[in-house]
Protein backbone atom coordinates (compact mmCIF):
# COMPACT_ATOMS: atom_id res chain seq x y z
CA UNK A 1 0.00 0.00 0.00
CA UNK A 2 1.37 3.49 -0.99
CA UNK A 3 1.53 5.94 1.36
CA UNK A 4 -0.24 9.21 1.20
CA UNK A 5 1.64 12.03 0.35
CA UNK A 6 0.44 14.25 3.12
CA UNK A 7 -1.42 13.15 5.96
CA UNK A 8 -3.76 15.72 8.10
CA UNK A 9 -4.15 14.11 11.47
CA UNK A 10 -6.64 16.50 13.33
CA UNK A 11 -5.17 19.65 12.00
CA UNK A 12 -6.40 23.32 13.46
CA UNK A 13 -4.91 25.94 11.85
CA UNK A 14 -4.94 29.88 13.01
CA UNK A 15 -3.31 33.22 13.97
CA UNK A 16 -3.02 33.93 17.78
CA UNK A 17 -6.21 32.17 19.61
CA UNK A 18 -8.67 31.63 17.03
CA UNK A 19 -8.93 28.76 14.31
CA UNK A 20 -9.12 29.49 10.95
CA UNK A 21 -9.29 25.73 9.70
CA UNK A 22 -10.85 23.36 12.22
CA UNK A 23 -9.96 19.19 12.93
CA UNK A 24 -9.24 18.70 9.74
CA UNK A 25 -8.71 14.87 9.00
CA UNK A 26 -7.99 13.08 6.03
CA UNK A 27 -5.30 12.22 3.17
CA UNK A 28 -4.08 14.45 -0.28
CA UNK A 29 -2.79 10.94 -1.87
CA UNK A 30 0.77 10.75 -3.58
CA UNK A 31 0.45 12.17 -6.92
CA UNK A 32 -2.98 13.22 -6.72
CA UNK A 33 -4.04 16.79 -7.96
CA UNK A 34 -6.54 18.25 -5.90
CA UNK A 35 -8.49 21.56 -5.75
CA UNK A 36 -9.22 23.33 -2.40
CA UNK A 37 -12.33 25.21 -2.83
CA UNK A 38 -14.55 27.63 -0.73
CA UNK A 39 -15.90 30.89 -0.04
CA UNK A 40 -13.55 33.66 0.47
CA UNK A 41 -12.69 33.36 4.33
CA UNK A 42 -12.75 29.54 4.18
CA UNK A 43 -9.25 29.09 5.45
CA UNK A 44 -8.11 27.92 1.82
CA UNK A 45 -4.62 29.99 1.56
CA UNK A 46 -4.33 28.74 5.29
CA UNK A 47 -3.97 25.61 4.66
CA UNK A 48 -1.49 25.56 1.75
CA UNK A 49 0.97 28.19 4.42
CA UNK A 50 0.44 25.54 6.83
CA UNK A 51 1.46 22.28 4.36
CA UNK A 52 4.55 24.60 3.54
CA UNK A 53 5.39 25.00 6.99
CA UNK A 54 4.98 28.98 6.99
CA UNK A 55 2.46 28.31 9.63
CA UNK A 56 2.30 26.17 12.38
CA UNK A 57 -0.65 24.53 13.72
CA UNK A 58 -2.48 25.25 16.71
CA UNK A 59 -3.38 21.37 17.31
CA UNK A 60 -2.93 18.06 15.32
CA UNK A 61 -0.10 17.90 12.62
CA UNK A 62 0.39 16.99 9.32
CA UNK A 63 2.43 13.86 8.46
CA UNK A 64 4.90 13.63 5.15
CA UNK A 65 5.98 9.89 5.63
CA UNK A 66 9.80 8.89 6.52
CA UNK A 67 11.10 10.69 3.84
CA UNK A 68 10.15 14.62 4.23
CA UNK A 69 9.44 15.77 0.72
CA UNK A 70 10.51 18.65 -1.60
CA UNK A 71 7.91 21.53 -1.63
CA UNK A 72 7.25 23.98 -3.44
CA UNK A 73 4.73 26.88 -2.53
CA UNK A 74 3.64 29.47 -5.10
CA UNK A 75 1.63 32.26 -2.97
CA UNK A 76 -1.39 34.57 -4.56
CA UNK A 77 0.16 37.00 -6.73
CA UNK A 78 -0.99 39.80 -4.66
CA UNK A 79 1.47 38.55 -2.28
CA UNK A 80 4.47 38.85 -4.35
CA UNK A 81 6.84 41.91 -3.95
CA UNK A 82 7.21 42.69 -7.56
CA UNK A 83 9.43 45.96 -6.16
CA UNK A 84 12.95 44.42 -5.51
CA UNK A 85 14.58 44.95 -9.02
CA UNK A 86 14.60 41.41 -10.13
CA UNK A 87 15.25 40.12 -13.82
CA UNK A 88 13.49 37.60 -15.08
CA UNK A 89 16.28 35.12 -15.15
CA UNK A 90 17.51 36.09 -11.95
CA UNK A 91 14.27 34.89 -10.38
CA UNK A 92 14.37 31.70 -11.88
CA UNK A 93 18.13 31.25 -11.03
CA UNK A 94 16.18 31.27 -7.46
CA UNK A 95 14.67 28.42 -7.84
CA UNK A 96 17.94 26.29 -8.44
CA UNK A 97 18.82 26.78 -4.84
CA UNK A 98 18.75 23.83 -3.49
CA UNK A 99 20.65 22.47 -6.13
CA UNK A 100 23.45 25.23 -5.97
CA UNK A 101 23.54 26.16 -2.08
CA UNK A 102 23.71 30.21 -1.18
CA UNK A 103 26.59 30.68 -2.86
CA UNK A 104 27.29 28.36 -5.97
CA UNK A 105 27.90 29.39 -9.43
CA UNK A 106 25.26 28.68 -12.11
CA UNK A 107 26.87 26.69 -15.01
CA UNK A 108 26.36 26.21 -18.97
CA UNK A 109 23.53 23.21 -17.82
CA UNK A 110 22.02 25.06 -15.44
CA UNK A 111 21.38 28.68 -17.48
CA UNK A 112 20.23 26.16 -20.30
CA UNK A 113 17.64 24.23 -17.84
CA UNK A 114 16.19 27.96 -17.12
CA UNK A 115 15.91 28.67 -20.89
CA UNK A 116 14.62 25.58 -21.35
CA UNK A 117 11.93 26.58 -18.44
CA UNK A 118 11.40 29.77 -20.20
CA UNK A 119 10.28 28.25 -23.37
CA UNK A 120 8.07 26.08 -21.81
CA UNK A 121 6.20 29.26 -20.19
CA UNK A 122 6.32 30.93 -23.59
CA UNK A 123 8.42 33.86 -22.33
CA UNK A 124 12.03 33.26 -24.44
CA UNK A 125 13.82 36.85 -24.72
CA UNK A 126 12.34 37.62 -21.43
CA UNK A 127 15.38 36.68 -19.15
CA UNK A 128 16.79 40.69 -18.96
CA UNK A 129 13.15 42.14 -18.45
CA UNK A 130 12.72 43.63 -14.93
CA UNK A 131 9.96 41.60 -12.95
CA UNK A 132 8.19 45.33 -12.10
CA UNK A 133 7.48 45.73 -15.80
CA UNK A 134 5.71 42.41 -16.67
CA UNK A 135 1.76 41.83 -16.54
CA UNK A 136 -0.35 39.86 -14.57
CA UNK A 137 -0.07 37.34 -16.97
CA UNK A 138 3.97 37.31 -17.75
CA UNK A 139 4.71 37.03 -13.75
CA UNK A 140 2.34 34.11 -13.38
CA UNK A 141 3.85 32.65 -16.61
CA UNK A 142 7.44 32.96 -14.58
CA UNK A 143 6.25 31.89 -11.20
CA UNK A 144 5.03 28.83 -12.51
CA UNK A 145 8.85 28.48 -14.49
CA UNK A 146 9.91 28.85 -11.16
CA UNK A 147 8.16 25.95 -9.67
CA UNK A 148 9.76 23.93 -12.40
CA UNK A 149 13.00 24.40 -11.67
CA UNK A 150 12.42 23.71 -8.19
CA UNK A 151 11.79 19.88 -9.17
CA UNK A 152 9.18 19.14 -6.25
CA UNK A 153 7.25 15.96 -4.81
CA UNK A 154 4.57 18.38 -3.58
CA UNK A 155 3.50 21.46 -5.20
CA UNK A 156 1.41 24.18 -4.04
CA UNK A 157 -0.57 26.53 -5.87
CA UNK A 158 -2.02 29.25 -4.31
CA UNK A 159 -4.79 30.93 -6.59
CA UNK A 160 -2.28 30.59 -9.41
CA UNK A 161 -5.12 31.30 -11.96
CA UNK A 162 -6.82 34.53 -10.51
CA UNK A 163 -6.52 37.89 -12.49
CA UNK A 164 -4.98 36.34 -15.64
CA UNK A 165 -6.13 36.15 -19.22
CA UNK A 166 -7.91 33.08 -20.41
CA UNK A 167 -5.06 32.18 -22.96
CA UNK A 168 -2.27 32.09 -20.17
CA UNK A 169 -4.80 30.14 -17.75
CA UNK A 170 -4.82 27.73 -20.60
CA UNK A 171 -1.24 27.20 -20.62
CA UNK A 172 -0.35 26.89 -16.60
CA UNK A 173 -3.22 24.14 -16.70
CA UNK A 174 -1.25 21.87 -19.34
CA UNK A 175 1.90 22.78 -17.01
CA UNK A 176 -0.16 21.46 -14.13
CA UNK A 177 -1.62 18.36 -15.73
CA UNK A 178 2.19 17.72 -17.15
CA UNK A 179 3.43 18.06 -13.25
CA UNK A 180 0.74 15.76 -12.38
CA UNK A 181 1.65 13.30 -15.29
CA UNK A 182 5.23 13.15 -13.89
CA UNK A 183 3.41 11.55 -10.28
CA UNK A 184 3.65 14.79 -8.43
CA UNK A 185 1.00 15.42 -5.65
CA UNK A 186 -0.32 19.21 -6.52
CA UNK A 187 -2.98 21.22 -4.20
CA UNK A 188 -4.37 24.30 -5.98
CA UNK A 189 -6.54 26.83 -4.47
CA UNK A 190 -9.03 27.69 -6.96
CA UNK A 191 -12.22 30.08 -6.64
CA UNK A 192 -13.75 28.80 -10.46
CA UNK A 193 -15.86 25.76 -10.03
CA UNK A 194 -15.97 25.37 -13.44
CA UNK A 195 -11.84 24.89 -13.47
CA UNK A 196 -11.85 22.37 -10.93
CA UNK A 197 -14.38 20.47 -12.46
CA UNK A 198 -12.83 20.46 -16.00
CA UNK A 199 -9.23 19.59 -14.85
CA UNK A 200 -8.97 18.31 -11.35
CA UNK A 201 -9.65 14.75 -10.10
CA UNK A 202 -9.97 15.69 -6.85
CA UNK A 203 -11.44 18.51 -4.48
CA UNK A 204 -11.60 19.21 -0.75
CA UNK A 205 -14.70 21.56 -0.09
CA UNK A 206 -13.52 24.13 2.98
CA UNK A 207 -15.70 26.18 5.14
CA UNK A 208 -13.30 26.53 7.82
CA UNK A 209 -13.73 22.78 8.25
CA UNK A 210 -13.77 20.29 5.39
CA UNK A 211 -17.53 20.36 4.03
CA UNK A 212 -16.68 17.20 1.27
CA UNK A 213 -13.10 15.55 0.07
CA UNK A 214 -13.46 13.29 -2.52
CA UNK A 215 -13.50 13.16 -6.32
CA UNK A 216 -14.60 16.56 -7.85
CA UNK A 217 -17.91 15.24 -8.82
CA UNK A 218 -19.06 13.87 -5.56
CA UNK A 219 -17.63 17.61 -3.66
CA UNK A 220 -19.06 20.09 -5.88
CA UNK A 221 -22.78 19.40 -5.28
CA UNK A 222 -25.35 22.31 -4.95
CA UNK A 223 -25.96 20.93 -1.37
CA UNK A 224 -22.69 21.01 -0.59
CA UNK A 225 -21.34 24.50 -2.04
CA UNK A 226 -24.53 26.01 -0.33
CA UNK A 227 -23.19 23.93 2.88
CA UNK A 228 -19.83 26.27 2.74
CA UNK A 229 -21.21 29.35 2.21
CA UNK A 230 -24.11 29.52 4.88
CA UNK A 231 -21.30 28.25 7.37
CA UNK A 232 -18.80 31.02 6.28
CA UNK A 233 -21.52 33.28 7.07
CA UNK A 234 -22.36 31.84 10.41
CA UNK A 235 -18.78 32.18 11.54
CA UNK A 236 -17.61 33.65 14.83
CA UNK A 237 -14.16 35.19 14.18
CA UNK A 238 -14.18 35.20 17.93
CA UNK A 239 -14.73 31.89 18.93
CA UNK A 240 -12.35 29.50 21.07
CA UNK A 241 -10.82 26.46 20.11
CA UNK A 242 -13.42 23.50 19.89
CA UNK A 243 -13.41 19.96 20.47
CA UNK A 244 -13.84 17.40 18.22
CA UNK A 245 -17.77 16.23 18.95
Amino acid sequence: MIAPAICCADVTLGYGPHPAVHHLDGDFERGSLTAILGPNGAGKSTLLKAIAGELKPLSGHFDFGADKPRIAYLPQLAEIDRSFPLTVFELLAMGLWRKLGLFGGLSKEDRHTIGQALDAVGLVGFENRRIDTLSGGQMSRVLFARVMLQDCDIVLLDEPFAAIDARTVVDLIALVERWHAEGRTILAVLHDDALARAHFPSSLLLAREPIAWGATADVLTEINLRTARRMVEAHDPHAPLCEVA
